[in-house]
């Protein structure tokens, strides 16, 4: 047979006839005053892997089994494994030609998602199973520690900032690499202000302060 199926190391018997493999986009597209849209290139989503299964009740000389015949309960059994104890594993898809010439293969980790059992008259005594695989990242919770211990007071003079150098308001377009931290300590001297100035420009940012972009014109209140 050309092509070979393996899910968690498992040689299916029977290779799906078609499998769809789609690419998920997590693009964003956003609107800016008096600029248009813009789109804001993001990573490829999760890629979602969709087929179906011939699970054979009987021994057909065009199913492959490695060491002896296993009938659909076998890989049936196996895939309710793989949904019960939520882990995750390789999907492998190696292709050949008739000759054994080798195409290319594919070897993803991935979870299962959805799967359905039919049992279809068509299908004689066989079973039909149309599986849905997800590509699966592992990731890392990072931790951040924040020092909010205060200063011990000092029995210094206070310094006093003139009054020509507060800043009087206006406003500001924000460019690539901007946050509201980095406005703040630009034109305050303390980026712990930020919220006065995404106070003032809720209409423009919306409900996350942590999303601003190059484009947009900040009203900055005066000190």
């Amino acid at each position: 047979m050309a092509y070979k199926l393996y899910l968690d190391g498992v040689l299916f018997p029977v290779a799906p006839s078609k499998v769809t493999v789609k690419i998920n986009n997590q693009n964003e597209t956003v609107t800016l005053i008096n600029e248009g849209e813009a789109n804001i290139l993001k990573a490829a989503g999760l890629s979602d892997v969709e087929f179906d299964l011939l699970l054979p009740n009987a021994e057909y000389p065009f199913a492959l089994y490695p060491q002896k015949f296993r009938n659909a309960k076998f890989y049936l059994d196996k895939l309710e494994e793989l949904k019960v104890q939520k882990k995750s594993f390789q999907y492998i898809m190696t292709r050949a030609f008739p000759n054994e010439k080798k195409l290319f293969h594919t070897n993803m980790t991935v979870s299962l998602e959805d799967y359905s059992i039919v049992d279809d008259a068509g299908e004689g005594f066989d079973t039909t199973v149309k599986i849905k695989l997800k590509q699966y990242r592992e990731f890392i919770t990072k931790t951040c520690t924040v020092d909010i211990s205060l200063p011990k007071p000092q029995a210094a003079m206070q310094q006093t900032r003139a009054a020509g150098n507060a800043p009087s308001g206006g406003s500001y377009t924000v460019v690539s690499g901007d946050c509201l931290w980095k406005i703040a300590k630009q034109f305050y001297g303390d980026g712990g202000k930020w919220s006065v100035i995404y106070n003032a420009n809720k209409s423009v940012i919306g409900g996350n302060p942590n999303l601003i972009y190059p484009g947009q014109v900040l009203t900055i209140p005066a000190a």
